[in-house]
Formats: structure tokens, C-alpha cells, sequence
């Protein structure tokens, strides 16, 4: 592996566990009812990332670039995470974050 696809692989494993923190603080917040700046913070965090998956045609940008410098095609190309898992990821996190933005609005109005 060159040093560009370790590099690219290391900041997309960060911010994979970054935008898991966010996802997990917000289904706390929701379930907890301890709404903060916090939540407000992860939950725009996670809106910004829909964002740019939906405009990279929900591939991520950084596996799109680990691609471009020679990564094997894949979603286990671009991070550090186990196969079974990377391949789980937008039903798993994706799910969570849905409950968890239902449960902050149910917080806030029920």
C-alpha cells in the first residue's frame, strides 16, 4: 500500500469513528431526553455528511479519491475496519441515526 492510500485511509478511518461518536451522541440524546448543543452539533455534523454523499452519489469522496491513487475498488479500500463490518455500515449507522432523529423530535414536541 503507498503512503498516499495509508494516509487517505487513516483520515477516513478518523472521521468514520468521528461521525460514529456523532451518530451515538445523538441516539443517547434522543433516548436520554438531554438534548444540548452537543446534539444539535452531531446531528448538523451528520446532515452535512448526507449532504456529501448524496452529491458524490452516496460514495464517499475520500473512497472516490483512495480509488483514484490505486486503492482495489471496494468499501473496505479507503478504511481501517473489518470487511463484515464496512459492508454493514450505512444500514447500521443509518438506521441509528434515523431513530435517533426521531426520538429528538419526539423529545421536543411529544
Amino acid at each position: 500500500m503507498n503512503r498516499t492510500i495509508f494516509v487517505i485511509k487513516v483520515v477516513h478511518t478518523l472521521v468514520f469513528w468521528m461521525l460514529s461518536a456523532c451518530v451515538l451522541y445523538a441516539l443517547f440524546s434522543g433516548i436520554t431526553g438531554s438534548i444540548t448543543i452537543w446534539t444539535w452539533i452531531a446531528v448538523g455534523l451528520l446532515l452535512l455528511e448526507s449532504v456529501v454523499l448524496a452529491a458524490s452519489g452516496w460514495i464517499c469522496p475520500l473512497t472516490i479519491l483512495a480509488e483514484r491513487r490505486g486503492a482495489i475498488r471496494g468499501s473496505v479500500t479507503d478504511i481501517f475496519l473489518p470487511k463484515w463490518f464496512a459492508d454493514r455500515i450505512f444500514p447500521i449507522c443509518g438506521s441509528m441515526y434515523a431513530l435517533a432523529v426521531v426520538l429528538i423530535i419526539w423529545r421536543m414536541f411529544g
